[in-house]
């Protein structure tokens, strides 16, 4: 592990200003113990603010809602990204998408390296859509519009 910033690098900024994925870990509203859920709805504004949309349906609204503090991690530039902040919401509904969906931002208060010292990612995760590839493009670039906009 390495020292933090307060900030995004210009690579990290990058990879978050397209579409990738990452684990946000959230404080349980019921339980009060850690969750973890990947996401792919995320967008870096700047290099001190960073876009989610979730879907209504999820838990993780309420946890964020009732406790704005989140760790998002994010696999690349070989290594694991963690990303502290404070989420707040931005806009709710998220206009635009064909269903409720809750834009938080995220006030980023320090980037680290999570991996063990002397380790390296060959290579990120990738993963795949497992339905209707035209219906998760559109889908994709309606929220992604939307939370650009918001």
């Amino acid at each position: 592990m390495s020292e933090s910033a307060a900030q995004l690098t210009e690579s990290l900024l990058k990879l978050l200003q397209n579409e990738t994925f990452v684990l946000l870990n959230t404080v349980d509203a019921e339980s009060g113990g850690p969750t973890s859920t990947v996401i792919s709805w995320v967008y870096a504004v700047d290099s001190s603010t960073l876009r989610l949309a979730i879907d209504h349906r999820s838990r993780l609204v309420r946890n964020i809602k009732e406790n704005p503090l989140v760790t998002l991690t994010v696999f690349g530039e070989e290594t694991v990204h963690a990303i502290n902040g404070s989420a707040v919401v931005k806009i709710d509904p998220l206009p635009d998408v064909p269903f409720e969906l809750c834009c938080f931002d995220v006030q980023i208060s320090a980037v680290r390296n999570a991996l063990f010292y002397g380790a390296q990612l060959e290579s990120a995760p990738k993963y795949a859509k497992a339905y209707d590839q035209r219906a998760a493009e559109k889908l994709d670039g309606q929220v992604f519009a939307a939370m650009q906009k918001a």
